[in-house]
């Protein structure tokens, strides 16, 4: 299991990155490297007490909604972390690597890193920030399409934007465009989840 979690995290975050690279390479390969270009860097935090708060509110934020969505109307079998259902600590390694690298980072490298710069750069950060939570929250909706009403569709649309929108902010505005912050509030929201379904189901 945790050979093919490992294969399964490193196919997603480069087939993430294939349409980022591209561009990089056409318009960016001579001004920084691919990485900082996507703003895989260090964070820099001004404020530290705001940032933890404002940190463990996104977590919040990104939990609270989507676990009533599920809780109230989606299957939990639909989703992506019932993998882990019942295995208990035997899915700790392909639970994290699920969590963190094939669920967090790729996400965060195409939306966040790669989509919300290139908007903010061409219309500001507030239309980017918005066009990319929209495009975020749409993408979750629509891997859901086939089997919920189009109302459900909708709220996991909404709670999944709302979740973007926010981790877009913290990056640009708390942390100085660093997806780090993103990375880490996604990647302990689908901890959360997978932790969830390995020993309470």
């Amino acid at each position: 299991m945790i050979f093919e979690n490992l294969i399964s995290a490193i196919l997603q975050v480069m087939l993430f990155s294939i349409i980022p690279f591209i561009w990089w390479f056409c318009t960016a390969k001579k001004k920084q490297s691919f990485l900082t270009w996507l703003g895989l860097r260090k964070p820099i935090i001004e404020n530290k007490r705001r940032y933890a708060m404002f940190f463990v509110l996104s977590i919040v934020v990104l939990l609270v909604p989507n676990s009533a969505l599920v809780y109230f109307y989606i299957d939990s079998s639909l989703l992506a972390p019932n993998q882990f259902a019942g295995l208990g600590f035997a899915a700790v390694i392909p639970a994290l690597l699920y969590a963190v690298i094939q669920t967090a980072l790729s996400e965060e490298l195409l939306f966040r890193g790669f989509l919300l710069k290139r908007l903010a750069n061409s219309f500001g950060f507030h239309a980017g920030n918005i066009v990319q939570s929209i495009v975020f929250g749409s993408v979750h909706g629509a891997m859901l399409w086939s089997v919920l009403p189009v109302h459900i569709i909708l709220l996991v649309v909404g709670c999944t934007g709302l979740a973007g929108y926010v981790m877009g902010w913290m990056n640009e505005r708390l942390a100085g465009g660093s997806i780090v912050a993103s990375w880490m509030i996604h990647a302990i929201g689908n901890l959360l989840a997978a932790g969830f379904f390995m020993f309470l189901f």
